[in-house]
């Protein structure tokens, strides 16, 4: 489907896509808007013209400075926004005088990307990182208990921890190196990390949520995301190794999660559904069966890393490397009756694939600072002869994400996603 938005089915930002996002200009508060081209439709302007009253439900969700009003009304006013912005958004508009013939309205509702500020989607409530990536759990099994096997109760269940809600933040943020207690040669040192990561992982944000004492069903459980982001969950390895034993991540996690700036609602990405990497020999309990559903997706990950002297391809990941659906985490997450709030985000844990060319972050692909990870230089027009290499992080790194698939509307993009690495605070 065309749009009279000049370039909108290439750009990334199509009517397939329709990402949710809160933004802010020079002469704008913060509020609510979806991406479709080189524009950003501004919610609460359409919802004061009266242009979505028709769609039954609270449209005043709209005038919110975050999402999870929005989110919390539901899968079907999403998707009767969705459709209604699709109507008004073709080339051949059946409402051609709501926005495309009405000069006066589109200089109100359409705001250039370029002039926008992005900002976190959604007030977060709470974080989960789930632990679901197979290659992943692999080698940092190998790496950390060499000669040991994966436990099974990984194939079992979604493995979790509750990360720290505060330190997320929108691409773009700078990521300041973190100061903590770790393990060298001369003996325990408090310091800044000598060993910063990143991480590539895929992230859902809940929608409608659930009362305490109940549980989501897994059949249900979609109905409950809002959409999808990528993460970078920075790690700092030297913190995490000194103080993970016996209760899990702290410091080493707590310091700065980057997500990206556009929510990306699951009806996007239904072309490149498929299923999640369980192994032949995975027997699940009832409450976690899909029955073959096609519950993850296929969305390749591209990840350059950029310094002084240029960018050079990194790594390359993809969404589908996880054992464990958004369903099952959800399912898992709600069993006990852990209530879910519009706005909590879940993630995957690092994506990392079966090659070294699709490992998700330096612990693995520098086995934890033994080996270098050499890396080629890029340019417009592909290699370019450079090469550099890192065993961890240096300050002033950037690290970029690029995630783009195909729907049958157009390109799905997760837009720019990117973070800085910037020195610690001293003293």
């Amino acid at each position: 489907m065309a749009s009279w938005i000049p370039g909108a089915a290439e750009s990334g930002f199509s009517l397939q896509n329709l990402p949710y996002g809160v933004f802010s200009t020079a002469v704008l508060d913060k509020r609510i808007g979806v991406a479709v081209g080189d524009q950003i439709l501004d919610m609460r302007a359409m919802s004061e013209e009266g242009m979505l009253d028709d769609l039954q439900f609270d449209t005043r969700t709209l005038l919110e400075p975050v999402l999870n009003a929005f989110a919390a009304q539901g899968k079907d006013a999403h998707r009767r926004l969705r459709h209604k912005l699709q109507r008004l958004l073709a080339q051949d508009s059946d409402l051609p005088s709501e926005l495309r013939d009405n000069p006066g309205r589109r200089n109100k509702v359409c705001i250039p990307v370029a002039e926008a500020t992005m900002h976190v989607p959604m007030s977060i409530g709470d974080y989960t990182d789930f632990f679901v990536g197979l290659y992943h759990a692999q080698n940092c099994t190998e790496i950390i208990r060499p000669g040991s096997k994966l436990a099974k109760n990984f194939y079992d269940q979604p493995i979790g921890y509750h990360g720290r809600a505060s330190s997320i933040v929108v691409s773009g943020t700078p990521i300041r190196r973190p100061k903590g207690q770790f393990v060298t040669d001369s003996g325990n040192k408090a310091g800044p990390s000598e060993k910063l990561d990143f991480e590539v992982e895929f992230a859902a944000f809940v929608g409608r949520g659930n009362e305490m004492g109940s549980s989501i069903q897994v059949a249900d459980a979609e109905e409950h995301i809002f959409g999808v982001v990528l993460m970078n969950d920075w790690s700092s390895r030297d913190i995490q190794m000194q103080e993970s034993a016996p209760l899990g991540p702290f410091n080493g996690k707590n310091f700065g999660t980057t997500i990206s700036s556009w929510i990306v609602p699951l009806e996007a990405l239904e072309s490149v559904r498929t299923r999640p990497l369980q192994p032949d020999e995975q027997k699940l309990l009832p409450y976690l069966n899909e029955k073959d559903r096609k519950s993850a997706f296929d969305i390749p990950i591209e990840v350059t890393l950029e310094d002084a002297s240029g960018a050079f391809a990194l790594t390359t990941c993809n969404t589908k490397f996880g054992i464990f659906s958004f369903a099952q985490m959800l399912a898992h997450h709600t069993l006990g009756g852990c209530p879910m709030r519009p706005g909590d985000l879940i993630a995957t844990g690092t994506l990392s694939g079966p090659t070294r060319e699709e490992l998700g972050c330096f612990l693995e692909s520098s086995w934890n600072g033994q080996r270098y990870h050499e890396m080629e230089g890029l340019s417009q027009s592909g290699g370019d002869g450079r090469k550099t290499k890192r065993l961890f992080l240096n300050d002033g790194d950037v690290v970029e994400f690029q995630a783009r698939t195909k729907g049958a509307l157009g390109d799905v993009s997760f837009g720019p996603f990117r973070g800085q690495i910037v020195p610690a605070n001293n003293p």
